[in-house]
């Protein structure tokens, strides 16, 4: 089985074209979109129609982000990051706001042995690998007491893939392979290539076992940041952002 992850578009309609290229070229069995799909400034409601193709094409299975969370909830004249949800709302049609508010925490797939969120299985918020306080990844025992009964003897999970950071990660703790899969859009590690996962299991002796591919594709960042210069609140420091690959 072939499983392909992508995390944090992050409204790029053009980074995802470009990774959506390059996952249907693998072609998997299964997509999955660990959210964080709409909040951003490179054509957000294009990313949005991209996605709703996924879905009806590929049927991807989709799970809730922190800034699915934030675009839903009223505004009032003391929101945080007020502007650029208005602008937002006026980009997109009411059914996308609703729609990843209402998506779940997590997805598993191969009969539970892989689980995916977007923080954490049970956060949306929460980072399960990285402590973006103290700018360090977190150790085997801190992931292991976020994953709770996920790392139990009685647990199938084999794999577990997260988002949020927007940091490329792998770790083997035990049994479990823990993955962030980086991000499609808003890169923060100095390259602009927009970043998905691929994961196969393994046959015949290595049947269990789960190969972990990242992936690396480019796009075309100059016209992402010219569109975000345009038309996005804030847009210039979007723009900066993606053309630099780091905040």
């Amino acid at each position: 089985m072939k499983i392909a992850v992508f995390s944090d578009v992050h409204g790029n309609r053009f980074a995802l074209e470009a990774v959506i290229r390059d996952i249907a070229d693998q072609q998997p069995d299964a997509w999955v979109n660990l959210g964080d799909g709409l909040y951003g400034g490179a054509d957000p409601a294009g990313a949005w129609q991209l996605q709703r193709t996924l879905q009806e094409r590929y049927e991807a299975l989709e799970v809730r982000g922190n800034t699915d969370e934030r675009l839903a909830q009223p505004l009032a004249e003391v929101t945080e990051k007020r502007a650029m949800l208005e602008w937002l709302h006026g980009q997109l049609p009411p059914e996308a706001v609703q729609h990843v508010a209402g998506l779940p925490l997590r997805v598993t797939l191969a009969g539970g042995a892989v689980v995916c969120g977007h923080g954490t299985p049970d956060s949306a918020r929460d980072y399960l690998l990285w402590d973006k306080a103290a700018g360090r990844w977190k150790t085997d025992a801190e992931v292991l007491a976020a994953l709770g009964d996920l790392a139990g003897e009685d647990s199938p999970a084999r794999v577990v893939v997260v988002g949020h950071s927007h940091h490329e990660h792998l770790r083997q703790i035990g049994r479990l392979t823990v993955v962030n899969c980086g991000a499609v859009s808003r890169q923060k590690d100095g390259s602009p290539l927009a970043r998905w996962v691929l994961l196969e299991n393994g046959e015949g002796e290595a049947a269990g076992s789960w190969q972990v591919q990242f992936r690396r594709v480019t796009y075309d960042v100059a016209a992402a940041a010219a569109w975000a210069e345009a038309h996005a609140p804030g847009g210039g420091k979007e723009a900066r952002q993606l053309r630099a690959g780091r905040p």
